[in-house]
């Protein structure tokens, strides 16, 4: 709810501090005191259009901040955290600076935001009902939610939502694969040939690096041979072996004589001796191992050099082909089994629209019982209200399949008959704005409970009524103020004795320029200000007498 409006230079307003409650707040005062200039500074702040003629003749700017409490799981806090301007324990408040060149500047929890954003947020948060206002309730895009939510099917809704995203899912699927079919058939020769020929040559996985060290090896086996025989000569019986044995004949028959002095040098000469043969074998090893044959040279390097072809026809690694190879394969299969991969999808596709159409029409039948509730209870709201000719309907059109969304398969609009005998058309098409007022209230009045809205504002609802007219309206306001805080505009001492907070709205004139000046009253205040609206400039005895019988009827 609105807890804190502050406005600063804001046409005949210099400062002023308001601090709101719970409840029924009514706001009275003479005509041209500057009531409405409290509702421009709320719309300012609340993303409204910005006007420089708002600022306070000699100011450089206007400015207002207003300071909301909401519920923890609003789902305006949750958009505000998605986006990192949530404020904390579910206080938000809203400001908005406006200069003289009428630019202005937006700010939520002190964050600057886009005026749209303001604007966006401002609809959650208040509700303004003027008797000419663009109100929410006037725009058709809010009757399905509203009626949706009248009739608490949250539940249904969501299962339509979900069954529609699944429908959605499945005809794209279906509608990709017909595509790719297409794009297959079109490009069926070109991938049967690249398959055959990658099948033909049948890529591995590390082959490249394989072959092309063979090569290396092949290219040079002449002087690697050269080379380790070379080595193995040095290496064998005539060579260092010979020598190692050699030395080792010479000391072994006499090391027991040398008191274990040459058992060191025996141990390294036996280990040099075991190390040089069993390098000579490895070098045999080798040798051995080595292809020299011209024909197995050039057969590795045709295929090394089929395989990087293949790589650069496809533009891949080579060590890619083997998984080019398994996608045309996958490919190829496709179109073959192309059909009936279809068929299957639209099997799913029609189940899928089917399991939409179900739950849609279950949606639109309860929508249909809903709104005879609606109308209903609309009528019961209307006839106090001096409203007792006109008739309210809640039209429920089923739209083609062009016009389905997750939504359902209706469009709902509240319409209304002001005169019997005359079509229904639109809310916002009534003429008087006081009838538009009251239609606005009624509907309010039936959907108590439905909207998220936390605070709602009439602006004069009770305009060219009076008497029983005015004390239903009082009601009701009082009635939707147990669900919600209810800030009301009035003329009438009827809804003024409803309020359990009471502003008068007045000039003062002295200080240098007339200003707009709000103040609580009091008990006594209160009784003093209905009286002045029952008896005009003149407040008598007899006016105070029946405020005072006003407000005792009024209850606490």
């Amino acid at each position: 709810m609105l807890t804190t409006l502050s406005i600063r230079d804001v046409v005949l307003i210099g400062r002023l501090d308001l601090s709101f409650e719970a409840g029924l707040s009514v706001l009275t005062g003479e005509t041209g005191a500057g009531k409405s200039i409290l509702l421009d500074s709320l719309g300012l702040v609340l993303g409204m259009r910005a006007d420089a003629r708002l600022i306070r003749h000699g100011a450089e700017q206007a400015s207002v901040t207003a300071a909301f409490e909401l519920d923890s799981d609003h789902a305006v806090l949750a958009r505000l955290k998605e986006l990192g301007t949530a404020g904390d324990d579910g206080e938000l408040v809203l400001r908005r600076v406006l200069g003289k060149d009428g630019r202005s500047k937006a700010f939520i929890n002190d964050q600057p935001v886009s005026v749209q954003l303001l604007r966006e947020i401002g609809d959650d948060l208040v509700e303004v009902h003027g008797q000419f206002e663009n109100q929410r309730l006037l725009k058709e895009s809010a009757h399905r939610p509203l009626l949706d939510s009248y009739a608490g099917l949250g539940g249904t809704v969501g299962k339509v939502k979900a069954a529609y995203a699944e429908w959605a899912l499945s005809t794209k699927t279906l509608e990709q694969a017909v595509a790719a079919l297409e794009t297959a058939l079109r490009d069926r020769d070109y991938l049967t040939h690249a398959f055959d020929e990658l099948k033909a040559l049948d890529p591995q996985p590390g082959e490249e690096k394989d072959l092309a060290s063979k090569r290396l090896l092949m290219m040079n086996a002449e002087k690697l041979l050269e080379a380790m025989n070379a080595a193995a000569t040095v290496l064998g019986d005539d060579g260092a072996q010979g020598k190692l044995a050699s030395a080792l004949g010479h000391l072994e028959p006499v090391a027991d004589k040398a008191d274990g002095r040459l058992a060191e040098t025996i141990e390294a000469l036996s280990r040099a001796l075991s190390e040089a043969a069993e390098a000579d074998a490895l070098l045999q090893g080798v040798a051995a191992s080595l292809d020299t044959d011209p024909n197995a040279l050039e057969t590795s390097e045709e295929r090394l050099f089929a395989l990087r072809a293949q790589a650069r026809k496809h533009n891949v690694e080579v060590d890619d082909l083997a998984r080019l190879m398994d996608d045309l394969n996958a490919q190829v299969q496709a179109i073959e089994d192309g059909d009936a991969h279809l068929a299957q999808l639209a099997v799913l596709e029609k189940k899928a629209r089917a399991t939409y159409i179900q739950a849609a029409e279950k949606l639109t039948s309860q929508r249909q019982e809903a709104a005879a509730k609606m109308d209903k209870a609309m009528a019961g709201e209307l006839a106090p209200l001096k409203l007792e000719k006109a008739e309210f309907y809640t039209l429920i059109e089923h739209l083609t399949e062009d016009g389905w969304g997750p939504d359902g398969q209706d469009k709902v609009a509240f319409q209304v008959a002001t005169n019997p005998g005359t079509p229904p058309g639109p809310l916002g098409k009534i003429s008087s704005g006081g009838e538009l007022a009251r239609f606005t209230l009624a509907l309010k009045a039936v959907l108590a409970g439905a909207d998220s809205v936390p605070t709602l504002i009439f602006d004069e609802v009770d305009s060219g009524v009076g008497g029983a007219v005015a004390a239903a309206v009082g009601e009701r306001l009082a009635g939707l103020a147990a669900g919600c805080q209810v800030l009301v505009v009035t003329h009438s001492p009827q809804v003024a004795a409803r309020g359990e907070h009471h502003w008068r709205v007045s000039k003062s004139d002295k200080g240098p320029a007339v200003l707009t000046t709000v103040e609580p009253l009091d008990a006594a205040a209160r009784k003093e200000e209905i009286a002045r609206m029952l008896a005009g400039s003149k407040v008598t005895d007899e006016a105070r007498a029946a405020a005072g019988s006003l407000l005792e009827s009024a209850g606490p």
